[in-house]
């Protein structure tokens, strides 16, 4: 028998047949697509990779051409086209020849929806007719490749049946809203502004908060403290908590300073078991993964790129269960041939593994947890860091609990109440192989009932009441998983998009761009179903009923279709309001500072043909313009350059601390915040540059006469030290990342010094690798 096994990307593809062949497999190009063939058992088998969504869904061709001819209101009903996407007609080419080549296709794509709907699209435009059977695994690893394909299932249509229904409701509401919203605020070609089924109340969640904070008044409150002494210092806070009448604070605080010793009332001590944290889920795992400096987009592009190298499992699941067939010893056994050997050993020492237990328990995909052992030098940057977190917490829902002490002293001091807390960690349990949790430990003396301690000095502070706090993307994740907001495999490139779109600004907390404000706020005053939480939430469910089989695919679409016919209606009514309120907002969010030439225009932000550019509002009377740095988010600061007057503007590029610089570059004080040291060629200025794709490196400043240049780190803030290196002169900086820490680095890749210390790390490995 011939066997066709498709499988999502070519990385899996060949993956699965290095497992199935024990390595037997042979590469061979079909159609010029890398195909592996193997035999097995008598049978001939083929693996080809898929690349994702091969087929796109589109609206025909004359519906796309031009914007303005046809109404938006038009595309709500028009039916979608479904065609191979031109870049994969090599794929679909080796499909088909493949499919009838075979006897029978297996499908192999991930095993969620869209993995579904991604290998039944496929098979349905190649118009196979063979026996189709699915194979579902939860993670690259021979176990459970082999399990899989011992355990051929049928396609879920179902499933993929419920994927495309989130397709056809997504296109027809981003592209009738997207195309109206454009429209009305005559923002086309790249500057054209989204509005989408789950972006949209997703925005407005950030706008929401943004209101809050804007709008919330401090409210002054009064805390009463006390620095005590008995055989080593501590302090006491007042029992009544916050004083919001000043008097009362000042009169207890008046009260206690009278005082010369605190007097012991009661004492208690208590023994807590803090329970290791939950598996992770894919929510789970985004926020914690922001805490360490990923986006929710840079979390799961590199999630997946270590599931499909066979590192983890599959970082798509609800499960916060791990299930009874997962063998957590198999795991932590592999684990002894990583760099967390020990604390794998010291978990396989305890008597039973008795892993926590989070809420969400289902059935497709168990939590997120290694699968393989890894070493820090065969992952790289991010992959690394990911890889460390995740295994750190599956080794800590394994751990026993951390065992703390909490100390609680009442005490009196001139007639007032005062309690001193005290927390201890008595075993640090789960919290030694998980240290992204810290836990702050305060020491208290030994304190017994009728003690006294000497009052050293009494504190009464004055304080004010915060607003919340803004959403980051990790929080932002859990807030739209609560709400029914999109699903686990889209969330963060939701949140993307409004980056992308500039709705919001890039930082590690959310903050809405006033066009961002600007469009949530006209479609709350005039379609507030698009931004309301339950309308997307309330199709999320019909989705999950369409692959349970409760509803059919039309039930929900013809539904969809209702609601935005209302919505698009309300809309087209107030066409110029709608408009002139997001125009309003963009020439805000674009304006850079007061123009330092004519002193009564603003400088524009303007995207040309060849780029943006910094140009006055008065154009033509005032021709100032300042060319701005390509490929980042320049943001105005309200802040004037105190050398030549021009604003200061804000550049923000991912991964690198924001920059605050003056928006004429040939401003003196411009090229000092960029200058790194001395040519070592021409003696001109070594300054940062930004290429066009946002990339930085530095380059001398008689440039094209000299041409010397030299790479930059792509991350962390970079500081001059006006030294140049021994060995080469080339300039030495300072590198200063939050996760590496401080360290100083020669610009030179080709120093002297670094090619010593390279053939002594190559020859130190070598010997290692002979012995």
């Amino acid at each position: 028998m011939r066997r066709l096994i498709v499988s999502e990307k070519n990385l899996a593809a060949r993956r699965i047949a290095l497992i199935l062949s024990d390595f037997t497999q042979k590469g061979r190009s079909v159609a010029g697509v890398q195909t592996f063939f193997f035999d097995k058992g008598g049978d001939e088998h083929a693996v080809l990779g898929l690349r994702g969504h091969i087929i796109e869904l589109d609206y025909p061709e004359q519906y796309q051409r031009n914007w303005d001819a046809i109404p938006p209101k038009d595309l709500v009903h028009v039916k979608p086209v479904k065609k191979v996407d031109p870049t994969a007609k090599k794929i679909m080419n080796a499909l088909v020849d493949l499919s009838t080549w075979a006897d029978e296709v297996i499908v192999a794509t991930d095993f969620d929806r869209e993995g579904e709907l991604i290998g039944a699209e496929a098979l349905e435009e190649a118009k196979v007719k063979k026996t189709v059977r699915r194979a579902r695994f939860s993670a690259l690893t021979k176990g459970e490749i082999e399990r899989a394909f011992s355990e051929l299932t049928e396609l879920d249509y179902k499933l993929a049946a419920s994927a495309e229904t989130r397709q056809l409701i997504d296109l027809a509401w981003g592209a009738a809203l997207t195309r109206f919203i454009s429209l009305a605020s005559g923002q086309l070609g790249k500057d054209f502004l989204s509005v989408g089924r789950v972006q949209s109340p997703t925005l407005a969640l950030i706008v929401d908060r943004d209101r809050e904070i804007k709008s919330f008044q401090p409210t002054p409150y009064w805390l009463v403290s006390a620095d005590l002494m008995k055989d080593t210092g501590f302090s006491a806070s007042h029992m009544h908590g916050r004083f919001t009448v000043k008097e009362e604070a000042q009169s207890a605080a008046a009260k206690a300073k009278l005082a010369k010793k605190a007097i012991v009332k009661d004492a208690k001590e208590e023994q807590n078991d803090e329970y290791p944290p939950v598996p992770f889920s894919t929510t789970i795992y985004l926020m914690e993964a922001n805490k360490i400096g990923l986006t929710a987009s840079q979390a799961m592009k590199v999630a997946e790129d270590l599931y499909t190298a066979g590192y983890i499992s599959y970082p798509r699941t609800d499960n916060t269960v791990y299930p009874p067939s997962l063998s957590l010893r198999s795991i932590l056994e592999k684990l002894r041939k990583s760099e967390f050997a020990a604390e794998a050993e010291e978990i396989l020492q305890q008597e039973s593994l008795r892993p926590s237990r989070g809420k969400r328990s289902t059935t497709d995909h168990p939590p997120i947890h290694p699968v393989e052992a890894a070493k820090k030098g065969e992952l790289k940057g991010h992959s690394w860091d990911v890889y460390e977190l995740v295994t750190r917490r599956f080794l800590a829902t394994l751990a026993p609990s951390c065992v703390s002490r909490t100390t609680k002293v009442d005490l009196d001091i001139g007639g007032e109440q005062f309690e001193s807390e005290g927390y201890n960690i008595i075993s640090p349990g789960w919290r030694k192989y998980y240290p992204y949790y810290r836990a702050k430990e305060v020491t208290l003396p030994a304190l017994n009932v009728g003690d006294e301690a000497d009052v050293l000095r009494i504190h009464n502070s004055e304080k004010k009441t915060a607003p919340p706090e803004r959403y980051s993307q990790g929080t932002l994740v859990k807030k739209m998983e609560d709400l029914g907001l999109g699903t686990k495999s889209t969330r963060h490139e939701t949140i993307q998009k409004l980056f992308d779109r500039r709705f919001v600004k890039v930082s590690r907390i959310i903050e809405p761009t006033e066009s961002g404000t600007a469009v949530v706020t006209a479609l709350e005053q005039y379609a507030n179903d698009i931004t309301n939480v339950k309308m997307t939430s309330h199709l999320e469910r019909d989705m999950d009923m369409i692959a349970n089989g409760e509803l059919e695919q039309a039930e929900v679409v013809e539904e969809s279709q209702a609601m935005l016919d209302d919505i698009m209606e309300v809309l087209e009514k107030h066409k110029v309001d709608v408009g002139d309120a997001i125009k309003k907002a963009l020439r805000e969010q674009h304006a850079l500072g007061q123009c330092p030439k004519c002193r009564t225009g603003h400088m524009m932000q303007i995207r040309g043909r060849t780029g943006s550019f910094a140009g006055c509002s008065n154009y033509p009377e005032c021709k100032n313009t300042y060319p701005l740095p390509q490929g980042l988010l320049v943001l105005a600061t309200n802040q004037v350059c105190e050398v030549c007057g021009a604003p200061k503007i804000k550049t923000v590029a991912r991964g690198q601390a924001p920059t605050v610089v003056c928006i004429d570059p040939k401003c003196p004080g411009a090229l000092k915040e960029r200058h790194l040291g001395k040519c070592p060629s021409c003696g001109g200025d070594v300054r940062i540059v930004q290429s066009r794709k946002g990339k930085r490196f530095a380059g001398c400043s008689n440039y094209p006469n000299c041409k010397v240049m030299y790479p930059l780190p792509q991350q962390g803030k970079i500081i001059a030290k006006d030294q140049a290196c021994e060995a080469c002169g080339a300039p030495l900086v300072d590198v200063l990342n939050a996760n590496r820490g401080k360290w100083t680095l020669c610009l030179n890749m080709s120093c002297p010094k670094k090619l010593e210390r390279a053939q002594k790390k190559e020859g130190k490995e070598k010997k290692e690798k002979a012995a």
